[in-house]
């Protein structure tokens, strides 16, 4: 009998994060309460306008700057740069209070996601290096999709409380705290070095670079098609749940907050006990199943059944999307080397979230314009040739072994000798490792962990 190692919070390190992580989720939960209640005192009857926009703005700065900051992430200290982008996240978000016109918001919702959009990935691409352990680091990610679920399900509640006891102001005050926290739990906290990244100093190729090895990675182009399927699924939850509830069940506020908890419960569900499924099963089968889930769903969504149908519908979107997210990190860590993890883990966040900002402006266009049935096929049909797309771009025998040969090349970049790709002469002025000049590779067959990266610029043919 295999015994289960130990959980990552008995990791000081991890755990620290994973607090700070949480601190931070649930003050964001907050203040998206607060920015409608703020974008209604500003805007009135045009606060939908407002929203919509800042969540474009938002949707922009993920897309635009993750791969940005990911480029040279590399290039800057872990620890110092979580803890600046904190302290900032904090002080944007304590300036909302005193913000009077839309122009002044959608400025600070600018900047405050151009943070996050620096934050997110290195944040995820430091938790591999503190658990190495790749069942630990499963069990990790079961925890933050947690997380993310108690706080979409938990934070409309504690707002209505706190909401009245103090105006919503407070609970911009509040997530300036959390974030606050948050730092402070990162400044204690030990954080492995980040290995060296042996790429060219050229600013382009640092900019390009996640974005290129993401998309010529066969495993990561099935993944990128998995989460349009999420997105699909995902969007029609938080767009039209209301729409669906309200006028066409024609139910209360309480209904549609129970549709959206079914969501959640589908989520957590999976997300507990998805770790212990794959000790044995690969990730592919169970994430193919999560987005075939998704289009299934969204297929019995065209026919509008009543309360119960629609609960079990939202239920399954949960499972499925989260059969796709828990997993999602380890599929990224396994195609990144160590020194270009945070870029590989940029690329995933910004086209990812251009998968969510396609899937709600469907969602919302066609549900207002084509109505509800229609928009439920047109999705079902998204996700389901998304899942298919991901069939044939995830090949089924995918090893991170490959045997594969290297052309011979000129280039220089830092690196060091400890490995199978720099076994070359010296002059004598090249300084000590580390160092940069320029060597030559000659020609080379061999085998190891295949990655793209500097040395491995196109995926083999098998």
């Amino acid at each position: 009998m295999t015994q289960s190692v130990a959980s990552p919070l008995k990791n000081p390190s991890y755990r620290n994060l994973f607090f700070a992580q949480v601190t931070s989720l649930l003050g964001t939960g907050l203040t998206t309460i607060a920015l409608a209640l703020l974008a209604f005192d500003m805007a009135g009857e045009d606060a939908g306008q407002v929203l919509g926009t800042a969540l474009a703005i938002k949707m922009v700065a993920y897309v635009f700057v993750a791969p940005i900051a990911g480029g040279f992430a590399h290039l800057l200290p872990r620890k110092a740069s979580l803890f600046i982008l904190d302290v900032i996240r904090a002080g944007l978000i304590l300036t909302l209070p005193f913000l009077s016109t839309p122009v002044e918001l959608y400025a600070v919702i600018f900047l405050l996601n151009v943070c996050s959009a620096c934050f997110t990935p290195l944040f995820q691409s430091t938790i591999p290096d503190i658990l190495p352990n790749e069942e630990r680091y499963t069990k990790a990610l079961s925890y933050s999709r947690l997380a993310y679920d108690l706080e979409n399900m938990l934070s409309p509640t504690l707002a209505a409380l706190l909401l009245t006891l103090w105006s919503f102001d407070s609970l911009f005050m509040l997530n300036g705290v959390t974030f606050i926290l948050s730092a402070l739990l990162v400044l204690i906290t030990t954080l492995p070095k980040a290995e060296m990244a042996e790429r060219e100093s050229s600013i382009w190729k640092n900019v390009s670079f996640g974005i290129k090895a993401y998309l010529k990675t066969p495993r990561l182009r099935g993944l990128l098609a998995l989460h349009g399927a999420v997105a699909c699924g995902g969007a029609m939850v938080i767009v039209n749940t209301v729409v669906y509830v309200r006028s066409h069940l024609g139910l209360g506020e309480s209904e549609t907050a129970f549709v959206m908890m079914a969501s959640g419960a589908g989520s957590m569900i999976i997300a507990l006990i998805l770790p212990r499924l794959l000790k044995t099963l690969p990730d592919r089968p169970m994430m193919i199943l999560g987005g075939s889930l998704i289009a299934s769903a969204l297929l019995w969504g065209m026919l509008l059944p009543s309360l119960t149908g629609v609960l079990i519908i939202w239920f399954l979107l949960g499972a499925g999307w989260s059969l796709i997210q828990t997993p999602a990190a380890r599929v990224v860590n396994r195609s990144a080397s160590s020194g270009d993890r945070a870029a590989y883990f940029s690329a995933n966040f910004a086209l990812s979230h251009g998968g969510w900002f396609m899937g709600y402006v469907l969602a919302g266009w066609l549900g207002a314009t084509l109505g509800l049935s229609q928009t439920f096929s047109i999705l079902a049909c998204c996700a389901s040739l998304l899942t298919l797309w991901a069939l044939k771009l995830w090949p089924t025998n995918d090893p991170v072994v490959v045997e594969h040969t290297h052309a011979a090349q000129h280039h220089d970049h830092p690196h060091h000798h400890n490995d199978h790709h720099h076994e070359h002469d010296h002059e004598g002025w090249e300084g000590p490792e580390p160092h940069v000049h320029e060597h030559r590779h000659k020609e080379v067959r061999h085998a190891h962990p295949f990655v793209i990266d500097a040395h491995h610029v196109k995926w083999p043919q098998r």
